[in-house]
C-alpha cells in the first residue's frame, strides 16, 4: 500500500479538492450560518462530508458503469464543471448557485457545501489520473483542513478581510482552471 504513495498525486489531488470545495470562500456562507443559527456543528458536518466523498470515491465507477457512462466521459464532462466553478471564482460571478440553506446542520454543510456536485466529478475525474490511496489522504487532508476553518471561521474572515478571502479565491480559481484544461486533454484522446 504504502509503494503507492506518491506525494506528488496527493498534492495535486488536495489542491483540486481544496479549490472545489472552496471553504476559504464559503467561509461568509458559514459566518452567515452561525449567525442565523447559533452553532455549526463542525465535527460531524466534516466527517459526514469526509464519509460522502470516500464512499462516493469507491462507487462513484460502479454508479457510471451501471448507467453506461465510461469514466473517461465522465471526467471529459467533470473538467467542463471544474472550468465553469474556475471562472466563477476568477470572475467573481455565479453561473450556478444552490439556495442559501436555512439550518446550519449537516445537509447544508456536509452536503452539498462541502461534498457538492463539483467534488463528486472531480473524485471521479481524479481516480482516472491518480491512485486511490492517494486520493483517500488529500480528502483527509481536505476534511481535516475543513474542519480547522468551520471552527475558526469568525477568526479566519478578521484576519484575512474580504479582500483576502477574495484574493485566495481567484489564486484557486486560476490553478482550478489550469487543472480542468490538463484532465480535459488528458481523458479527451482516450475517447476517441
Amino acid at each position: 500500500m504504502f509503494k503507492v504513495l506518491d506525494f506528488r498525486q496527493i498534492f495535486t489531488a488536495g489542491m483540486v479538492l481544496f479549490a472545489v470545495i472552496d471553504i476559504i470562500g464559503n467561509i461568509p456562507i458559514i459566518i452567515d450560518l452561525r449567525k442565523k443559527v447559533g452553532h455549526i456543528q463542525s465535527e460531524k458536518a466534516s466527517i459526514v462530508a469526509g464519509i460522502i466523498m470516500i464512499v462516493f470515491l469507491f462507487l462513484g465507477k460502479e454508479i457510471l458503469n451501471l448507467i453506461g457512462i465510461d469514466v473517461n466521459s465522465f471526467a471529459v464532462a467533470g473538467s467542463f464543471i471544474l472550468f465553469f466553478l474556475a471562472l466563477e471564482m476568477i470572475l467573481g460571478i455565479s453561473l450556478y448557485k444552490d439556495d442559501a440553506p436555512e439550518t446550519a446542520s449537516v445537509v447544508p454543510l456536509a452536503f452539498p457545501l462541502i461534498a457538492g456536485a463539483g467534488t463528486m466529478t472531480s473524485l471521479v475525474s481524479l481516480q482516472a489520473e491518480y491512485e486511490t490511496v492517494n486520493i483517500i489522504v488529500a480528502i483527509i487532508i481536505n476534511i481535516i483542513f475543513v474542519y480547522l476553518v468551520l471552527k475558526s471561521s469568525a477568526k479566519i474572515e478578521k484576519i484575512l478581510g474580504s479582500q483576502g478571502i477574495n484574493v485566495i479565491r481567484k489564486v484557486f480559481g486560476v490553478i482550478l482552471l489550469a487543472i480542468a484544461v490538463k484532465l480535459f486533454a488528458a481523458n479527451i484522446q482516450n475517447l476517441f
